[in-house]
């Protein structure tokens, strides 16, 4: 009896621990901050999250499957991204721009991992992109016909890829 209550008190701890574990599986609706909705856009009018597509996890299909909903919203939220940032820097607002493209990450880390399946020559291109833009909006005076061109190319690739 005294070796069966350790065991028991392990046990016990370990269904806690799983039960826990459980509850972050949840779906939940993410939303833009006030301002800078991505749905504004034209390239985007479904870009908000559904809480059922948020439950289906982008990593889990196959490079040659169709696009799953949740796939297809996230690429239509980097395209958002672009466009906004796009329209920012066609502004002169370059602070607007940096903020529309912090956004940029969020959503290519839910699809990178297909995309580099699918083409890996188009996510290097993607990824080098976004990194110039980055750069970019950094700079202490942004070069607004450079970062232009990037986002046009950027948006092309993007577009690219989010076809079945």
């Amino acid at each position: 009896m005294n070796r069966f209550n350790p065991v028991l008190i392990v046990a016990a701890i370990s269904m806690m621990i799983l039960v826990g574990c459980n509850k972050g599986d949840e779906p939940t609706a993410q939303t833009p901050p006030a301002g800078s909705s991505i749905s504004d856009t034209t390239a985007s009018p479904t870009a908000a999250a559904s809480p059922d597509a948020a439950a289906t996890p982008a990593a889990t299909t196959s490079p040659g499957a169709v696009a799953t909903p949740t796939k297809t919203t996230e690429f239509q939220g980097l395209q958002g991204v672009v466009t906004n940032t796009k329209a920012a820097v066609e502004a002169g607002d370059f602070t607007k721009a940096k903020g529309e493209f912090d956004k940029f990450e969020d959503f290519w880390s839910k699809v990178e991992d297909g995309v580099k399946a699918k083409s890996p020559t188009t996510y290097k291109e993607i990824e080098d992109k976004a990194d110039e833009i980055k750069a970019g909006l950094k700079a202490s005076a942004p070069n607004k016909p450079k970062l232009s061109t990037a986002l046009v190319v950027l948006n092309k690739d993007v577009t690219s890829v989010a076809k079945p």
